[in-house]
């Protein structure tokens, strides 16, 4: 008797991602042990008893304690041996609850029941920028990334849902930023293609199933249910209110907005790649100062709106501006240097970076 459909599930997404790290691998080192195994090696059970070599490419999964990420550590667990890779874990103490440190240790221990190998608990200090989700967001990508160069590790997996997909699409189109944002979370992100996220076609119910089906013991973030918290008035509050107004099928109608959105941002991400191109030319950098960036405004005039906004914001960001305090309104400023000239002053954006109107040409510079 096979296991239960949930757990059937849950494995088969990492296993799918596994293979992906696999491949990946084995293109970036052909003389690898991994590269020399065929598919359908990587994809039999091993034999009882063995283990991946000492130098196979290891995976870490990032785990909170959560029914999410516990369901795909045990996934994990179990799928990386039968793919010759080296499963770990990963867990982060962000501090902001009594007693914190306990449960993470707790957490690690779990993992470490699991079999998995190596397993880390990192305790973080969380900022204030940006808000508390955010800042704990930041901080915590701060310790998975030093975790992996600290391991070796080739991938970190995480625990997002279609449902976490859903609400990220929601507060994207809450904030009006753009296509990009509405395109959620990517399947593969970081460096080097780090962060994986197998959960993304399934729902919150089926991974919480899969723990209760292997008695697995998870930890509800109080976090999780606090009103103060956006992300949580989306859960509880948002979405339900949309379920019960449009009927049932919003998750999954959100979470493929979000596929359709990052299919369109990457393409015209690549239109505006190009054309950056043919309208920047990149002045010396004054002492000590960032380079100017100049743009030939006849050239920029020529392009639909989508693109020539995202070539601005690159040229902003190659100026100095940080990406993440560049929102719209900013680059819509800057825009009108191009379609509404009527003879304004410098635009200052975040990061000291001034846009000025000089001829032909828009000047972007630091300082």
């Amino acid at each position: 008797m096979g296991p239960h459909p949930a757990v059937a599930a849950i494995r088969l997404a990492v296993r799918r991602v596994l293979h992906d790290v696999l491949v990946t691998h084995s293109a970036s080192s052909p003389c690898s042990p991994s590269a020399a195994s065929s598919p359908s090696t990587r994809s039999a059970p091993a034999p009882r008893g063995s283990a991946p070599r000492d130098d196979a490419p290891l995976v870490l999964a990032a785990c909170s304690g959560g029914a999410d990420s516990m369901a795909l550590a045990s996934a994990l667990a179990f799928e990386a041996p039968r793919a010759g890779l080296r499963a770990g874990g990963v867990t982060v103490d962000h501090g902001l609850q009594q007693d914190s440190d306990a449960r993470a240790a707790e957490v690690a221990d779990r993992m470490r029941a699991l079999g998995l190998a190596p397993v880390e608990a990192i305790a973080v200090s969380v900022g204030r920028g940006g808000g508390p989700e955010a800042a704990a967001r930041d901080a915590r990508y701060a310790a998975l990334d030093a975790a992996a160069e600290r391991h070796g590790a080739t991938a970190v997996l995480l625990g997002h849902t279609r449902d976490d997909q859903a609400e990220t699409v929601l507060l994207g189109l809450a904030r009006g930023s753009g296509t990009r944002s509405l395109s959620g979370m990517a399947w593969v992100s970081g460096a080097d293609g780090r962060y994986r996220r197998p959960f993304l076609r399934l729902d919150r119910h089926t991974v919480r199933e899969a723990c209760l089906a292997q008695s697995l013991p998870v930890w509800d973030d109080p976090h999780n249910v606090d009103p103060s918290y956006t992300r949580s008035r989306v859960r509880h509050e948002a979405l339900p209110i949309l379920e019960k107004a449009l009927g049932k099928g919003v998750v999954e109608a959100l979470a493929r907005t979000a596929q359709l959105s990052r299919d369109d941002a990457d393409a015209l991400d690549a239109w505006a790649a190009r054309a950056e191109a043919d309208v920047m030319t990149t002045a010396p950098a004054a002492a000590g100062g960032a380079q100017a960036v100049h743009l030939d405004t006849v050239g920029l005039h020529g392009l639909p709106t989508a693109v020539r906004r995202r070539v601005l914001r690159r040229a902003a960001i190659a100026a100095g501006a940080p990406a993440g305090s560049l929102f719209a309104r900013h680059i819509e400023e800057v825009d009108r240097l191009i379609t509404g000239w009527r003879g304004q002053r410098a635009i200052n954006l975040p990061g000291r970076v001034e846009v000025r109107r000089e001829g032909g040409r828009l000047v972007i510079r630091q300082g």
